[in-house]
């Protein structure tokens, strides 16, 4: 399959994706508790059928659902999504101000994951028995417990007793805001480092059973350079693809963990837009969400060929 007909083909999944979930995104409006009016107005004593027929001319609420949606898409395609109904500010300006500290705590948790994630999934493969036994013991729990309940242990035990943490807030300096990152990040994290442990692990072990690893190890190559040229790089793919997976989802699951330790993040900001019925900026994060998936995903599937040779082989075949 030509190079260019793949990008193509992914870029027009891409679109499609986001148009469907955009269809989706908005059309939950309707379905939502409450009024729009009564929201936008603030209470009974403003309700009037003046201020009604000028909330309902504004957002063209007596328009089909074809003419609002497509209005919303135009200011979305424009980087436009409207005023918060509660702030009464730009949505795109409450999302500017709280991407810094979630863009920090997903990077410092991709880091974790990553970095720790194929560091103990290797050392399980490699050295069979206690060390492969803790490990997996260790992955088994951290897989089946949810990040929130994690994110509450932690502040349980490293917040409150030992006292070693903060359990709130961002901090000020560079140095501040990673220390109070450190029981997010882990908290973040605890699940797809689990995750990338045993992936890893297994596909370090499906290199190992692989003829020319034992050719390898026939012809006297040590363990560390077998490793390393061999087994590791016949395992990255699988690896590769579950890192893509995990990164494309941080930003929906960094969601709880923001609010457990009031972060002034994304997450807490559509928590909030949630509970205030603040549709604009619920539709806007939940976009960015779905937006961020479909990117990161598009991207690992094009790069996937380039760190599996024998995927681009069976392409051309």
């Amino acid at each position: 399959m030509p190079v260019l007909y793949r990008v193509v083909r992914r870029v027009a999944e891409g679109l499609l994706t986001l148009l469907i979930a955009s269809v989706l995104i908005f059309g939950a409006m309707y379905v939502a508790p409450g009024s729009l009016v009564a929201t936008l107005l603030g209470g009974p004593e403003s309700v009037n059928a003046e201020s009604i027929r000028a909330i309902t001319e504004a957002y063209h609420l007596d328009e089909p659902f074809v003419v609002q949606y497509w209005y919303w898409l135009e200011g979305v395609l424009q980087g436009s999504f409207g005023r918060s109904y509660v702030y009464g500010l730009p949505v795109t300006t409450m999302l500017a101000t709280r991407l810094e500290t979630t863009g920090l705590l997903l990077v410092l948790s991709y880091t974790v994951i990553i970095g720790l994630g194929i560091t103990f999934g290797i050392l399980s493969a490699t050295r069979r028995g206690r060390t492969d036994r803790v490990i997996l013991v260790g992955t088994t729990f951290g897989s089946a417990i949810p990040q929130f309940v994690v994110a509450l242990v932690l502040i349980g035990i490293f917040g409150v007793e030992l006292g070693w943490f903060p359990v709130s807030g961002t901090g000020t300096g560079f140095a501040d805001r990673l220390y109070h990152m450190v029981l997010p990040t882990f908290a973040v994290a605890s699940v797809s480092l689990a995750v990338i442990t045993r992936v890893t692990r297994q596909s370090m072990l499906d290199a190992f059973s692989q003829d020319h690893v034992e050719a390898a190890r026939i012809r006297g190559i040590k363990s560390g350079p077998l490793v390393r040229r061999h087994v590791f790089r016949n395992a990255l793919g699988p690896v590769m693809t579950m890192s893509g997976l995990i990164l494309a989802g941080m930003l929906g699951g960094s969601v709880l963990v923001e609010t457990v330790f009031g972060l002034n993040g994304v997450g807490s900001l559509l928590v909030d837009a949630i509970n205030n019925n603040d549709f604009p900026v619920v539709q806007a994060v939940l976009l960015l969400m779905v937006g961020t998936y479909v990117v990161v995903t598009m991207i690992m599937d094009l790069l996937y060929p380039l760190v599996d040779p024998r995927v681009a082989r069976k392409e051309k075949a």
